[in-house]
């Protein structure tokens, strides 16, 4: 096959230092893909905000995603999105905003992040009302879900499909659900929409037992990577830091080491686009071999590392992969 513009591109100028690792982490992910192997990608920050999802959902259509780890933000983002990109504000200019145009904002009900205003009537309130439907459901079926799957059933029962205000391909979690790939959403409670959930169990509207949470997504992921190691390697591709990433590759240790199943394969692939800095103790920042000492990679492991924004290399190193 023809090599793309961008693969091209990538493979004449992209030579040393974070250039370099960027392109020969897409050709060992995609060495990775084609030898049978899947892959776990973990979305940290804003990514959905910042449409990541316009090629994010092809990576999943395309089968070259098969897992994701991702704040309870991503997914709820990537939903508001969906249903009102056009209401949100650019604000190019964020650098400059004064306190008082920041408290105007929420004046306004608008949220931002970086350079978007999220609308709140047009966007929160609205999934608001779909997401506490689907939970009251639950209830009276006496159900319980996790997070996602709540999302999920908003999407595949079309009850958003009426606000659609971008075309539809281009929602990452919307191919999810059609494609029904697991997602862990570790720390879901400090999403706009989890604070919601609580603040309705604090008015006795629900019970927390309503959602399922991080233990048992600990279990489901568990489950999941005991099933699919014994016939693929699985690899591990982590956009930014934090819980997203840090909570599904401890699953690894915990099962060789904390139930006693040694024979548990490490994660056979290991790249993350970070900012963050290592002198500062931040485990975010840790070189990937620091990660051979808690057991989650091996010596063998093929590991990357590339300091830069991820707005700008995930989408590189998708289209890298897709041969876009």
């Amino acid at each position: 096959m023809k090599d793309s513009p961008i693969t091209s591109f990538i493979k004449k100028y992209f030579l040393h230092f974070n250039a370099l690792t960027l392109s020969e982490a897409a050709k060992a992910y995609k060495h990775h893909i084609q030898n049978d192997g899947k892959m776990m990608v973990t979305l940290a920050g804003a990514m959905s905000t910042a449409e990541l999802g316009k090629i994010l959902s092809e990576m999943i259509r395309k089968d070259q995603i098969h897992i994701i780890s991702c704040t309870g933000a991503n997914l709820e983002e990537d939903l508001l999105n969906l249903i009102a990109h056009s209401h949100y504000k650019k604000i190019p200019n964020y650098r400059d905003l004064t306190p008082d145009e920041e408290k105007n904002f929420l004046k306004k009900g608008y949220y931002r992040v970086t350079d978007t205003c999220i609308p709140e009537e047009q966007a929160f309130k609205k999934l608001q009302k779909h997401i506490l439907k689907i939970w009251t459901r639950a209830k009276k079926k006496s159900e319980r879900y996790f997070p996602h799957e709540y999302i999920y059933q908003l999407l595949l029962e079309n009850i958003l499909k009426p606000y659609y205000d971008i075309d539809s391909e281009n929602s990452w979690v919307l191919a999810a659900a059609k494609k029904n790939i697991p997602l862990i959403v570790p720390g879901w409670e400090d999403s706009t929409i989890g604070n919601i959930f609580a603040s309705y169990c604090m008015k006795k509207l629900f019970q927390p037992f309503l959602v399922k949470n991080g233990i048992e997504y600990m279990i489901y992921l568990a489950k999941w990577y005991q099933k699919e190691s014994i016939r693929h390697k699985i690899g591990f591709f982590q956009i930014g830091g934090g819980i997203s990433g840090d909570f599904p590759i401890c699953v690894v240790p915990m099962l060789s080491q904390d139930i006693g199943f040694h024979s548990t394969p490490f994660w056979s692939y290991f790249c993350q686009i970070s900012d963050s800095t290592t002198s500062y103790g931040s485990y975010s920042g840790a070189i990937p071999n620091e990660k051979i000492t808690w057991g989650k990679l091996d010596k063998d492991t093929p590991k990357f590392i590339i300091e830069s924004d991820a707005t700008i290399v995930a989408p590189l190193i998708f289209a890298y992969i897709l041969n876009m």
